[in-house]
C-alpha cells in the first residue's frame, strides 16, 4: 500500500485519491469513493484500464512478457509439473508435497465418474452439438446433481470436495461430449492412468480400436493444460468473478465461464489461426496475399495468432508451445503442411517493420492448434481443451473473490447513458 495520493480537479475542488502499490511495483488510482465524493464515474470501454480486483493468483507483464502462478513462472512449471499439480498451486497458493499431491490424484481418480443419469443427457442434444454447448450445458447441471457444495464448511478453502470433483469429472464430460458428436460409445475413465493419459483414452479408445496411449502425447497435452490454466482478468475469468459476485455457486459461475470463452475473439482464437493457415495453403502459400491485406489500413483482414490484448512482445507460452509442436510432429513423423506455414508465416512477419513496430509477435494460439491436430483432436474441440486448462485459475479466482469482503459485492458496472432524456408518451390512437 502507497501512502500517495493522487489529486483531481473538478470544477474547482480537488479531491484526493489513495494510489495502490502492488507487491511487484505496479501502481493504482483508487476510484471507488470517486462517484460518492464527486457525482462522477469513469468510462472505460473493455476496462483495459480498469482494475477489477486486488489478486495474488497470477502476475502478468505485458511489457516485458512475463507470466507467472503464485510467483512461479510459467516456463519452469510447464517443463517441470504435473497439470495437476499446477491445478493444486494455484487453488492453495503452493506446490503440492508428495503426499499432497498423491491425495489429489486420488480424488481424481475418485470422482472421474459422473452421475450415470446425466449420461442420458447426451442423447437428448442434436448429432452435431457443439461441445462448448454440451460442456456448459453439462457443468451446470452438475449443481443438481452434487448439491452438496451448499453444505461444506468452507467451500473457498483451495482443495474440496467440490473443486476436486469439478477438476476431475470435466475432462470425463469433455471426452463423452467427443465420443456424442462422433457417435462413437462412451469409454470409461481408467483408475490406473494419470489424468491427461485418461483423457486421451476416453476420447479415442474404440472398442474395434484400442487405443495406443503415446506418452508424448500425454507430455504435450500436460504442458498445453499448464500454459492455459490462468491469464489474470481476462474475458472468461472476469465472468465467472462476474456472475460468482451475484451469489452464484462454483458450477454454474464455471458454465457462464465457458460461454465466454466459447467466443471467437477468446478461446476460439486457435481456431482461427488453423483456417488462416488452411486458407494459406488453399491459395497456394501465398504469404504475400495474406500478409498485404493485414497491413491495408481500409481492409478489416487481420493475421490470426499475432498480437495479444495485453503482450507487447513474445508471449512466453509461444516461445513452448512452438517446441511442443516440433517434438510432437517429429517424434510421432507427422508431417502437416501447416506447421511448414506457421513457420514461414511467423519468419515474414518478424522481418516486416510494420508488424515489429505494432509489436505483433505470435501468441499461444499460434502454434496450439496444429498440436491438438496431431493428437487427433478436430478443431470443434479446441476451445473445449483450452476450457480443461483453464479451469483451476477459473475456480481459485472464483474462491479469492467470494473469500474477499471487497471484491465480494456484487459486480455493477455503469453506463455514460447516450439515449434520448425524456419525451411524451403518445397513445396508440395518435402515432399515425
Amino acid at each position: 500500500m502507497s501512502n500517495q495520493n493522487a489529486r483531481l480537479i473538478v470544477d474547482g475542488t480537488t479531491h484526493e485519491l489513495p494510489i495502490i502499490e502492488s507487491t511487484t511495483g505496479e501502481r493504482a488510482i483508487d476510484i471507488r469513493s470517486l462517484l460518492r465524493d464527486t457525482g462522477f464515474i469513469t468510462l472505460d470501454s473493455g476496462f483495459m484500464n480498469t482494475g477489477s480486483c486486488e489478486s495474488r493468483i497470477t502476475y502478468l507483464d505485458g511489457e516485458n512478457g512475463v507470466l507467472r502462478y503464485r510467483g512461479y513462472d510459467i516456463v519452469e512449471l510447464a517443463e517441470n509439473c504435473l497439470f495437476v499439480e499446477v491445478a493444486y498451486l494455484l487453488l492453495t497458493g503452493e506446490l503440492p508435497t508428495y503426499e499432497e499431491l498423491d491425495t489429489f490424484k486420488y480424488d481424481m481418480g475418485k470422482f472421474a465418474l459422473i452421475h450415470e443419469d446425466m449420461i442420458h443427457f447426451f442423447d437428448h442434444f442434436p448429432p452435431h452439438a457443439s461441445p462448448m454447448s454440451i460442456l456448459s450445458t453439462m457443468v451446470g447441471s452438475l449443481h443438481d446433481f452434487y448439491p452438496e457444495m451448499d453444505r461444506e464448511e468452507d467451500p473457498y478453502g483451495g482443495i474440496t470436495t467440490t473443486t476436486a470433483r469439478l477438476v476431475s469429472k470435466i475432462r470425463t464430460i469433455a471426452a463423452f461430449s467427443y465420443k456424442k458428436n462422433m457417435g462413437h460409445p462412451l469409454v470409461y475413465p481408467r483408475a490406473d492412468l494419470s489424468y491427461g493419459a485418461n483423457f486421451l483414452n476416453m476420447m479415442f479408445d474404440r472398442p474395434n480400436m484400442p487405443y495406443k496411449i503415446e506418452p508424448v502425447l500425454v507430455a504435450a497435452l500436460n504442458k498445453l493444460l499448464i500454459l492455459h490454466a490462468d491469464h489474470e482478468q481476462n474475458c472468461s475469468t472476469s465472468t465467472v468473478r462476474l456472475v460468482g459476485s451475484a451469489g452464484v455457486g462454483l458450477y454454474p459461475s464455471i458454465s457462464a465461464g465457458i460461454n465466454a470463452l466459447w467466443g471467437s475473439l477468446h478461446g476460439g482464437a486457435n481456431v482461427a489461426v488453423i483456417r488462416m493457415l488452411e486458407s494459406i495453403l488453399a491459395d497456394g502459400r501465398d504469404f504475400e496475399k495474406y500478409i498485404s491485406m493485414a497491413k491495408d489500413p481500409d481492409n478489416p483482414y487481420r493475421l490470426t495468432g499475432f498480437g495479444h490484448r495485453v503482450y507487447r512482445t513474445y508471449d512466453p507460452r509461444a516461445e513452448i508451445t512452438k517446441k511442443i509442436c516440433h517434438d510432437v510432429l517429429g517424434s510421432l513423423e507427422i508431417e502437416d503442411p501447416l506447421l511448414d506455414i506457421a513457420m514461414e508465416l511467423e519468419q515474414r512477419v518478424s522481418e516486416d517493420e510494420y508488424f515489429q513496430e505494432r509489436n505483433l509477435y505470435p501468441n499461444v494460439d499460434f502454434y496450439s492448434g496444429i498440436i491438438y491436430r496431431a493428437m487427433g483432436i478436430p478443431t470443434n474441440m479446441f476451445t473445449v481443451m483450452f476450457a480443461l486448462g483453464r479451469l483451476p485459475g477459473w475456480i481459485a479466482h472464483w474462491q479469492e473473490m467470494n473469500s474477499d469482503k471487497d471484491s465480494s459485492r456484487i459486480g455493477r458496472p455503469r453506463q455514460v447513458y447516450q439515449g434520448i432524456v425524456n419525451r411524451p408518451f403518445i397513445p396508440l390512437e395518435a402515432r399515425g
